[in-house]
């Protein structure tokens, strides 16, 4: 014998202090398929960002390796109009001169960075401070 729709639907129906009764639980559920979510998405990110990362440095260090290579290069160049030591002295000197200028260069940002407090921020505090206290006066 089948059961009438209408009883039917009031077996499934629940009261509203059974609905209530499980708000906690299904909100810890949420909550708890939303943090390992984000455990699963976030090692995906980092193993991208590791694999990337790695990739990155292994360019560098080729890129190292061609400038060594690129140097030798210039001081074989210079060896056909030079004996083959004055060559590698001069490429050296120019390399230690263009490295002078970029520490110089380096040296006057770090300069122009000291000290390393937001000393035009702390001021304007102060002002505004001061400004305040003149105000309540």
């Amino acid at each position: 014998m089948s059961v009438p729709i209408d009883q039917e639907t009031k077996k499934k129906k629940r009261s509203l202090f059974e609905l209530i009764a499980d708000v906690p639980t299904l909100v810890r559920e949420l909550v708890m398929g939303e943090i390992q979510q984000l455990k699963v998405e976030m090692i995906g990110k980092f193993k991208a960002w590791g694999i990337g990362g790695a990739l990155i440095a292994v360019a560098v260090v080729v890129v190292l390796y061609m400038l060594g290579v690129l140097l030798t290069a210039a001081v074989l160049g210079l060896s056909y109009v030079m004996p083959g030591w004055l060559a590698a002295l001069l490429v050296a000197f120019v390399l230690l001169v263009i490295a002078a200028i970029f520490a110089l260069v380096g040296y006057r940002k770090l300069k122009d960075g000291l000290p390393p407090q937001p000393t035009a921020t702390i001021e304007s505090v102060k002002r505004d401070i001061d400004t305040i206290k003149g105000m309540t006066k």
